[in-house]
């Protein structure tokens, strides 16, 4: 087959749904067309925005694909209880009741049920029930019907603290040489990260070769690609000397735009700029007026530049 043919038959996506090739948004790891997108599909039913609605959905989805090491008190609509959302357990455990009470839900962990936000309500009802020990809680089989987690989860903004490692596994237990080991090597897997405080979900990180912002958004994919569009035509979606939109990913239903940023550059100068953007963003979102051809052209050029989360 020659070149030109082979181009023609390359599985494409539009703009908005998932190409065969590319991850599954399931999370399982999996390419879509081996996944979701496989011939009679996968067992369980796929929810394609399963944290909308969620207070903070970006942070979360942030905490689940992004961030090594951070935590978030989660406040309850109808239980006192104190549950505290972390990105990672000790051995990628969906949750545990610590001795005191405390009931901590991680929310990186794949149970490829379908639906993660039921998922992880499954386990935190599990956590919270009456009869729960201290010790680890999690799901052996599918969770069934039930509550999702913006049915547990009252209406308020998460306070995301980033840590540098994961030294709050162990903060209300004795330490040990062991334990002093496990971390070391919890610790030495996490890339430095950290949340900008001028805007939601924008989180820097630094992945030794380079350095990123990568930035979870709540807009509809299309509008937003328009509105990134816009901008890149126009010069205006640089952040800093020498940083760079090199594309997006899809996580979740929502698209995340990712900088490249020189070595050294850090995240305090990226504030006011990240602001400013934010700005010039809210602006864009709100022309609804045609693209201009070179508007059309970046938009293409966005949309096809799909970036790995790692």
């Amino acid at each position: 087959m020659g070149k030109r043919s082979r181009q023609k038959t390359r599985e494409q996506a539009p703009a908005g749904e998932v190409g065969p090739r590319q991850p599954c948004p399931c999370g399982s790891g999996k390419r879509y067309k081996h996944c979701h997108g496989a011939a009679g599909g996968a067992a369980p039913t796929y929810v394609a925005r399963p944290f909308e609605g969620l207070p903070s959905e970006c942070d979360v989805i942030a905490m689940r694909d992004l961030v090594p090491a951070a935590t978030a008190p989660l406040r309850l609509k109808d239980d006192d209880r104190d549950v505290l959302l972390c990105t990672l357990l000790p051995g990628a455990v969906p949750a545990m009741v610590r001795d005191s009470g405390q009931v901590w839900l991680g929310l990186q962990v794949r149970h490829q049920f379908g639906d993660p936000s039921r998922d992880l309500a499954a386990v935190l009802e599990k956590a919270l029930a009456p009869d729960a020990e201290a010790g680890v809680v999690g799901l052996t089989d599918p969770p069934g019907e039930g509550p999702r987690l913006q049915d547990l989860v009252a209406e308020q903004d998460l306070t995301v603290t980033v840590h540098d490692g994961f030294g709050f596994w162990v903060a209300d237990v004795d330490d040990s040489p062991e334990i002093r080991a496990a971390l070391e090597q919890a610790d030495a897997a996490a890339q430095p990260t950290s949340r900008l405080a001028s805007v939601d979900a924008a989180y820097w990180t630094d992945v030794g070769t380079k350095e990123h912002l990568r930035w979870v958004m709540p807009h509809d994919e299309d509008a937003l690609l328009d509105a990134l569009s816009r901008l890149h035509a126009a010069g205006r979606d640089q952040l800093v000397e020498g940083s760079r939109l090199v594309g997006m990913f899809r996580a979740y239903g929502l698209l995340a735009p990712v900088w490249d940023l020189e070595p050294g550059t850090g995240a305090a100068v990226l504030e006011e700029p990240a602001a400013a953007f934010g700005a010039a963003l809210t602006a864009a979102l709100a022309d609804d007026s045609p693209l201009t051809g070179e508007e059309r052209s970046a938009r293409a050029g966005l949309a096809n530049r799909q970036v790995t989360l790692r």
